[in-house]
């Protein structure tokens, strides 16, 4: 690897947040909600937290967790994954890098899918393997005809995401069957699946890769708490994988980070035992919908948002700069942060779109679409 391979530039989410915050702007940009969490949720921490859970947790999770994240993947989708096939870690972005780590070796080549969330291609570097960047159709659904045409013998992994971060949408049955029938055309092909919003599908329904036969036993499954629960900054989450694959992932995982925060993972799984998912998709449903209807007043173009906190949106009838300047400019001159979306396409290409995070309070909300509809 050279030292060109590797950059120590900030993140575009850091960029805007920062700008954000220097031109005191509403930050849509960085993916964090700036509400409260839910008090039960706090209650339970804090009563982990007084049992002294200080010590070390099994290294791939507390048993309790596991088990109520067993119940929670039932309750919601009917799937069985027992607690022996489901590992706790330091958020999905560490599940993530722990199993490309465990999975793929140098001289593989992994399939992305763009535009994708940034975390995604460095593991792959590091590894020694080579990420192949294959983009999604225009309507942000992937192109099959496509990727199979960049599968080689090489080829170790794709990595997918439903629902998709930016674009907000969410793979129907027919993709996944499409999928299935690739992994039994190319026997070596593995699928990372990242569904860190797998509760935030509002208009369609969102389906795990755990749901196929064909492929569930090749693939892994990447959740996060921080997202589902609201805790962005508790850095939580897990994967679910079959017993041979999660075998090696164990291995990396023990030397990455060992094991998670304890009395977290007691709080959660404490918490989990009420938990309803459907609670945490209407409240995202509802914000969608605010932001949508307010932005049918600007001159944005909302585009299709099936799930995730994101709304992308077309700025086209606004300005003629990059998706890059336009988003510097929206911060500095308007005072609403926003992410281009050419960030996450390998080859920047620029369909002048932005992707805004609804993840927010209502008053912020309103006081963000008032300064756009003002444009």
């Amino acid at each position: 690897m050279n030292k060109e391979t590797i950059t120590h530039t900030a993140s575009i989410f850091s960029q805007m947040t920062q700008l954000a915050q220097e031109y005191a702007a509403i930050n849509l940009a960085q993916g964090f909600p700036n509400m409260p969490i839910d008090t039960k949720l706090r209650h339970c921490v804090e009563d982990a937290f007084r049992a002294e859970n200080d010590q070390y947790s099994p290294f791939q999770g507390s048993l309790n967790l596991r088990n109520e994240i067993t119940q929670l993947i039932h309750r919601n989708s009917g799937e069985d994954c027992p607690p022996h096939q489901i590992l706790v870690t330091a958020g999905a972005t560490q599940a993530i890098f722990t199993s490309i780590q465990a999975l793929v070796s140098r001289g593989d080549e992994v399939i992305l899918l763009d535009p994708c969330y940034d975390c995604y291609e460095l593991p792959v570097i590091l590894v020694g393997a080579h990420p192949v960047h294959v983009p999604l159709n225009s309507e942000y659904l992937p192109d099959w005809e496509r990727i199979e045409k960049a599968i080689t013998p090489k080829t170790r992994m794709i990595i997918i995401n439903s629902p998709h971060n930016p674009s907000g949408r969410v793979w129907k049955e027919k993709e996944f069957h499409t999928l299935g029938a690739l992994m039994q055309k190319y026997e070596r092909l593995l699928v990372l699946s990242d569904e860190v919003y797998e509760y935030l599908a509002f208009d369609v329904v969102h389906v795990s890769v755990r749901s196929f036969e064909k492929i569930k036993s090749r693939s892994v499954v990447v959740s996060s708490f921080g997202k589902s629960l609201q805790a962005t900054g508790w850095k939580i989450g897990y994967l679910s994988a079959s017993e041979e694959l999660l075998i090696s992932i164990l291995k990396v995982h023990q030397y990455m980070v060992f094991s998670v925060n304890s009395f977290l993972q007691e709080g959660i799984a404490n918490y989990l035992k009420a938990f309803h998912a459907q609670e945490v998709k209407e409240t995202y449903l509802a914000k969608r919908n605010l932001f949508v209807e307010g932005l049918a007043a600007s001159k944005f173009e909302a585009l299709p948002c099936e799930g995730t906190y994101f709304q992308t949106a077309s700025f086209r009838q606004i300005s003629h700069q990059s998706d890059v300047a336009f988003a510097r400019w929206l911060t500095k001159e308007v005072g609403v942060a926003a992410i281009p979306v050419s960030v996450f396409n390998k080859d920047q290409m620029d369909r002048k779109h932005v992707r805004f995070c609804f993840a927010k309070t209502d008053e912020t909300l309103f006081e963000a679409l008032e300064r756009l509809c003002n444009l």
